[in-house]
C-alpha cells in the first residue's frame, strides 16, 4: 500500500556542508513519474535528557542560541558522534559534558522525529534518575551552557505560558508529564 506513494531517488550529492549538517540535494521520481529535486537538511540522530535529581528537581541549562538570538532554557541535548552506537551512551556523555552531573540510570523516553517534511533528524529522549554534579561541565567550543535546577512543575507551566520556547524539551516535558507521571 505505501509503494503508491513512495519517491525512487535517482540520485543525491551535498548541495551545502558545514560544521553540524549538511544540505543534501536529490534528483527524485515521484509516483505519478514527475521527476524533480528535493534538498532536505542532514543532521542525524540526537539525545535529549530529561535528568532528575535525588530530590526530584530537573537539571535545565540555559543556553546561547545565536539563530533566535536569546538565551535558551532548555532540557541537556546533542548529536550522536560517530561512535555512539547506543543513543543511551551518547545521552550519559551528553548530561556529563553539558552540566557535569551524572545519573543512576537512564530509561528511554520517546524517539521521534521533529521535521521529517525537511530534515532527517532523529530525536531519542531519554529519562535519567539519581543526578548528581560529579565534575566540571566539558564544553564543545561553540556552547555557552549555563546550569540550573527547576521544579517539574514550574517547566511544566513553563511550557504551558509560553516561557520554554525550545520545542525538543518542551516535547520531553510535556510527553513525561502526560505519559510517565
Amino acid at each position: 500500500m505505501d509503494e503508491e506513494l513512495t519517491w525512487e531517488t535517482l540520485g543525491a550529492e551535498t548541495a551545502y556542508a558545514c560544521p553540524g549538517f549538511d544540505i543534501i540535494r536529490e534528483a527524485v521520481r515521484l509516483p505519478d513519474g514527475t521527476e524533480g529535486e528535493f534538498d532536505y537538511v542532514q543532521h542525524g540522530e540526537s539525545v535529549i535528557v530529561l535528568p532528575f535529581t535525588a530530590d526530584g528537581d530537573v537539571v535545565v541549562i540555559e543556553e546561547w542560541r545565536q539563530p533566535v538570538r536569546r538565551v535558551n532554557r532548555g532540557l541537556p541535548a546533542g548529536t550522536m558522534e560517530g561512535e555512539d552506537d547506543d543513543p543511551t551512551v551518547a545521552a550519559a556523555r551528553e548530561l556529563r559534558e553539558e552540566t557535569g552531573y551524572e545519573a543512576d540510570a537512564f530509561d528511554h523516553l520517546y524517539t521521534g522525529e521533529p521535521a521529517n517534511g525537511n530534515t532527517d533528524y532523529v530525536f531519542h529522549y531519554y529519562v535519567a534518575r539519581g543526578c548528581v554534579a560529579t565534575a566540571d561541565q566539558d564544553l564543545d567550543h561553540n556552547e555557552s551552557i549555563r546550569v540550573d535546577t527547576a521544579d517539574f512543575d514550574s517547566l511544566v507551566q513553563s511550557v504551558r505560558d509560553g516561557t520554554l520556547r525550545d520545542s525538543r524539551s518542551a516535547v520531553g516535558i510535556m510527553y513525561y508529564a502526560l505519559f510517565e507521571r
